[in-house]
């Protein structure tokens, strides 16, 4: 004899199947938005290296105007290096695929070197700045 499931079976193993995707779906965008904070985190420190190492071949850190693309290609704007190399591969993005701020020099700081954070937006309380890692 072939037995089937009722459709009550069935209704328990959708709800049921809900209930854990209820519970375990925000705790895994939850980790990745995690993730996606300390990804942002280290490619800032790995920039903050570079431009460690910029100053310490030239002796100044990129101006704005030159910003970050001093560490890809050698800068033509003045103050052009001196003993300028390669500090980066490419200019990297944060998590989210935006563009790291970089102004030089900056209020009370050789520069700022930040990101805009999960939400886009310059200036609100998710921006990861450098200095606060």
């Amino acid at each position: 004899m072939r037995r089937a499931f009722t459709l009550i079976e069935v209704l328990v193993v959708l709800i049921i199947l809900g209930l854990l995707a209820a519970l375990i779906v925000p705790r895994l965008t939850g980790r990745v938005d995690e993730a996606r904070v300390e990804a942002t985190k280290l490619q800032l420190k790995a920039v903050k290296n570079a431009l460690e190492q910029f100053k310490l071949d030239n002796g100044f850190y990129p101006t704005t105007e030159q910003g970050l693309r001093a560490l890809v290609e050698k800068p033509t704007v003045p103050p052009e290096p001196r003993r300028w190399k390669q500090y980066l591969e490419k200019v990297p993005k944060d998590a989210w695929g935006n563009e790291l701020i970089y102004v030089s020099p900056a209020d009370g700081k050789p520069y700022e070197l930040k990101s805009v954070g999960p939400d886009g937006i310059e200036g609100t309380d998710d921006d990861i700045s450098v200095w606060d890692l």
